[in-house]
């Protein structure tokens, strides 16, 4: 018998584990993967809750101070290197100085960048790209495909959480005692709560209700650069294209009022914005794009990526830094969203289902995720 149940390892299944278990719940953790393959792994490993507005800002903050304290015990990837936004033109730097004053009134440090300090920082940077940076010193980069495993791994041994990959979870019942969950292979476990944390898996578990969640799944184009010798590309780099498509950007007075250059037009068509991180191993993950579909139709985005959208960011990318870009693999990554943020609902008092954090979950899940365990099971801190 266990406290709780959380189908789906990924970082927000993960996530609920850990607060969960850090607060004396007995955990059992699910996933129907030999090891987590969505989201979570297929993304920048940027946390910026620069970028967040709302509610979903404030996690961040939240998720900052949590990745910290697990990352002082135990190493999970995380590294404080600050982000940088890079500002190209006029109205990407109004942008950014409203911004910056807003995090002032917010006390969450931030600093605007001359062209000058932004190239002396990042020398690599294309001068003509350049008008300012805004950054951010206490957000932080982890190494997506490294973090969610250590992360498990750590609730394992620290909290005892019991963790079951490849385990298919195929039904869901309330029971007397809480809920009943039965896995392909037809074990069953009883727990006190079950909350499922589906990502844009919508077809197994209460189909019918995701079918009229609103959920949309956003598939992202990404590419993974070659190692440059002796170039130091620290932090997560954010370029003018995500000054004008982030949520933090759209809440500054001046957003109603910015247009869309030309140049830029094709790029929006298919939410292209660029980003760089530079993996621990010197490779340099560059993206990405946005195409979106119904969840119950998420086949029709395909899984294969489309060389005009590569081509399309390449040249972009190009455009903003000097450094050779030599492509090594490219990939497709998939997460459910919805309109109304994120997508919480409960069949019953047992059982509840998260989903549809969209790509908030890595910048601000590890907050979510200990709200949500205050607010369900009235534990925690």
């Amino acid at each position: 018998m266990y406290d709780l149940i959380i189908i789906g390892a990924g970082a927000l299944g993960a996530f609920h584990a850990y607060h969960a278990a850090k607060a004396g719940q007995r955990v059992l953790l699910l996933e129907k993967d030999r090891y987590p393959v969505g989201a979570t792994v297929r993304n920048f490993g940027q946390v910026v809750p620069s970028g967040l507005a709302g509610r979903w800002f404030d996690y961040g903050r939240q998720s900052l101070a949590i990745y910290r304290d697990i990352q002082q015990q135990t190493d999970i990837t995380v590294r404080q290197n600050g982000t940088l936004y890079v500002a190209s033109d006029a109205d990407e730097w109004q942008l950014a100085n409203e911004l910056h004053d807003r995090y002032v009134g917010l006390d969450y440090p931030s600093e605007l960048l001359s062209k000058a300090q932004c190239l002396d920082k990042y020398p690599h940077l294309r001068a003509d790209y350049v008008v300012g940076g805004l950054y951010f010193p206490e957000e932080m980069s982890v190494e997506p495909e490294q973090m969610i495993h250590r992360l498990i791994g750590y609730v394992q041994h620290k909290y005892g959480v019991d963790y079951r990959p490849g385990s298919a979870v195929i039904d869901v019942q309330s029971n007397y005692a809480g809920a009943i969950v039965t896995l392909s292979n037809k074990q069953r476990f009883q727990g006190g709560r079950v909350l499922i944390c589906n990502g844009h898996e919508v077809k197994l578990l209460f189909p019918e209700l995701l079918a009229d969640a609103g959920l949309v799944v956003s598939k992202l184009q990404m590419l993974l650069a070659e190692p440059v010798a002796g170039l130091p590309l620290p932090g997560n780099i954010l370029t003018g294209l995500s000054i004008r498509r982030y949520e933090a950007f759209q809440e500054c007075p001046s957003y109603p009022s910015i247009t869309t250059p030309d140049h830029l037009a094709e790029l929006k068509k298919w939410g292209i914005h660029i980003l760089f991180k530079q993996a621990t191993d010197g490779s340099i993950i560059v993206g990405d794009s946005h195409e979106y579909a119904d969840a119950t139709q998420a086949e029709d985005l395909g899984y294969h990526t489309q060389d005009f959208i590569n081509d399309l960011m390449l040249t972009e990318a190009r455009r903003i830094v000097t450094f050779p870009l030599t492509i090594r693999k490219t990939w497709a990554g998939f997460y459910s969203q919805t309109p109304a943020e994120i997508f919480e609902y409960d069949i019953d008092e047992h059982i509840r289902i998260v989903t549809g954090i969209g790509g908030k979950g890595m910048s601000s899940g590890a907050g979510f995720a200990g709200h949500t365990i205050r607010q369900w099971l009235g534990v925690g801190v």
